[in-house]
């Protein structure tokens, strides 16, 4: 091209409904009957092909009473006209099975205490609005979560730490606080007023993995005190961690989704924290500058009425 000025198509070229229009004149010989065909009134089709001769600086048709012929000129571009119609059918039949492939699958990626408490009611809902939506879900902490949706191996995800990791837009969906709760034979459990923040840093927990939304919610709560004391077990899931605290090996950390059926039929008991904020946001996630589409938007407009 070198230092050849580039001039935009559309100043140039008539938009695809002047086309269309075009090319149902030449088929049924009348601008109003082809006005009839495309839905639209013969002013409007007199005038949209006015101005259609006057961008091309040619004449296209010869009205007279008896109907609406091509000129010369007319018979020619619409036979190009005819070539560009067919590419933007073929265009537009590309683009909706490109849809179609979208809309058929939804692949979510959610960090454990969302996966286990949250998403199973809104997949469930999801389900209602579209039954042909295949829908797969990877669980794993929330650094894992990230990681997926930023390599595009997930549409959306859902995450439970402190910030939103470069690369990734966000929207708050539920707000959720982290629960320290032991068995009711613990000494813990026999406390009033419960533990202190520095307390609490200083005893041997049943944890969550780094990496984890709930791990990184206590570290920095527990920061000030000096961190946290090396953990009693360190667990990959949930459910692990609460089992072992059932089991009364010691205190656990998580969150008030994952142990409330316990707490209500006090084979857990909640112990108060002072002096630390254990308040998190949960989130969803998606790549920056784009918005979720098809099944992933359908999914978090959910999440916003439960």
């Amino acid at each position: 091209m070198g230092n050849e000025e580039w001039v935009p198509l559309a100043h140039r070229v008539p938009d695809l409904g002047a086309l269309e229009l075009l090319l149902a004149v030449a088929r049924v010989g009348s601008l109003s009957g082809a006005a009839r065909r495309l839905g639209i009134t013969q002013p409007a089709a007199s005038s949209r092909i006015r101005a259609m001769e006057t961008r091309l600086g040619v004449a296209l048709v010869d009205r007279s009473p008896r109907g609406s012929t091509l000129t010369a000129e007319g018979a020619l571009v619409t036979d190009w006209a005819r070539r560009v119609v067919e590419a933007a059918e073929a265009f537009d039949a590309g683009a909706q099975a490109l849809r179609g492939q979208r809309d058929s699958r939804l692949r979510v990626a959610a960090s454990m205490t969302i996966a286990e408490y949250l998403l199973p009611g809104w997949l469930i809902a999801l389900r209602g609005q579209r039954p042909d939506t295949a829908v797969s879900l990877h669980a794993g902490n929330s650094a894992v979560v990230a990681e997926r949706v930023l390599t595009h191996e997930a549409d959306l995800g859902f995450v439970e730490g402190l910030t939103v990791p470069e690369g990734l837009d966000s929207a708050v969906i539920a707000q959720d606080r982290l629960v320290v709760a032991v068995t009711p034979g613990h000494p813990w459990a026999r406390r009033t007023r419960g533990v202190e923040a520095a307390e609490l840093a200083a005893m041997p927990l049943i944890l969550r993995e780094r990496g984890s939304g709930t791990r990184q919610v206590l570290d920095a709560a527990l920061a000030g005190c000096g961190g946290l004391a090396a953990p009693l077990l360190e667990l990959a899931s949930t459910t692990a961690v609460k089992a072992a605290a059932l089991s009364g090996a010691g205190p656990c950390v998580l969150s008030e989704l994952a142990v409330g059926d316990e707490l209500a039929a006090r084979r857990l008991v909640e112990v108060p924290v002072s002096g630390a904020g254990l308040g998190r946001a949960l989130r969803a996630v998606w790549p920056a500058g784009s918005r979720p589409a098809g099944p992933a938007r359908d999914l978090l407009s959910l999440t916003r009425r439960s």
